[in-house]
């Protein structure tokens, strides 16, 4: 189906430790096929910060005689708008526009690829994403990470989690809570859930680095994670 998709893409993904270019280079193939297989096609990539911002929030909270949550934000902003503007220039081509630090801002579209970053303090970038979904009409957002499913429970932790291939936004708030702080390790942050939930929208999660899988995801057929919706 023709339109517009967004994929949130994990920091995780782009940046682990260093930047990851082999997976960058597929992931670049994979969409510009998207792109081809209809002229009304066009992508909002919207980057996490990922390890280096963890890393950096680490530091901070490490050093500093009074560590600050908003101030923890920050830091991992800055890092989700280095991966951005990484993707930005990559994808030039059919990228115009600037990237976008506030999703509910005065900003064009002009490219058929739009790129984002974190915008403030008080949630991750899968918030944006969800807003950035609201405003373009896109039926659902793509959630791009290092972990294949969605699980009851950490399974590094828990031997006894289990994966979900479909779950409803009603049970799942209970595996992420209400609560956001700054860099906690959850599929997809309480503040973009509950408002996910408010307006009907689907979220798909998958296995970044599977970019066979994100053809078909893209392609609305069947593939490997979990699904999300009302």
């Amino acid at each position: 189906m023709a339109g517009t998709k967004v994929i949130s893409l994990g920091g995780s993904i782009i940046s682990p430790d260093k930047v990851d270019d082999l997976f960058l280079k597929e992931f670049y193939k994979t969409a510009i096929e998207y792109l081809e297989t209809n002229r009304n096609n066009r992508l909002i990539l919207v980057t996490g910060g990922g390890a280096p911002a963890r890393e950096y929030q680490r530091a901070y909270h490490e050093v500093s005689p009074q560590p600050d949550n908003n101030r923890a934000d920050w830091i991992g902003i800055a890092a989700t708008r280095l991966n951005a503007a990484l993707l930005a220039h990559i994808f030039s081509d059919e990228c115009h526009d600037a990237v976008v630090d506030d999703p509910t801002g005065d900003f064009s579209f002009s490219g058929r690829i739009l790129v984002a970053s974190g915008w403030k303090p008080g949630f991750s970038t899968d918030y944006d994403a969800v807003l950035l979904a609201e405003r373009f009409s896109a039926k659902h957002v793509i959630n791009l990470s290092n972990i294949e499913q969605v699980y009851t429970d950490d399974p590094k932790k828990n031997q006894d989690a289990k994966p979900i291939q479909d779950i409803t936004w009603i049970e799942f708030k209970k595996i992420v809570g209400e609560e956001w702080i700054p860099g906690k390790n959850v599929p997809f942050d309480p503040v973009a859930t509950a408002h996910a939930a408010k307006i009907g929208l689907t979220v798909i999660f998958a296995l970044g680095r599977d970019t066979e899988n994100l053809k078909q995801i893209l392609a609305d057929n069947p593939f490997s994670g979990t699904t999300i919706h009302p």
